[in-house]
């Protein structure tokens, strides 16, 4: 299951996403910066974010 709010009219979100019938998780912070982009992890690897967005994109 995959949830996303929008904060900041859109400039700011956050996703959270629970592994189906297991304990894992994806959570992150997703900030639209003047500069570009940026992703913050919540408490975990950003290797382990990246993986599952680019598995989400497939």
């Amino acid at each position: 299951m995959v949830s996303k709010r929008l904060h900041a009219g859109g400039r700011s979100i956050k996703l959270v996403a629970h592994e189906l019938g297991g304990p894992d998780y994806i959570s992150l912070n997703l900030y639209d910066l003047g500069r570009g982009p940026r992703i913050f992890p919540c408490e975990m690897p950003l290797t382990k974010v990246l993986r599952f967005l680019e598995d989400l994109q497939s």
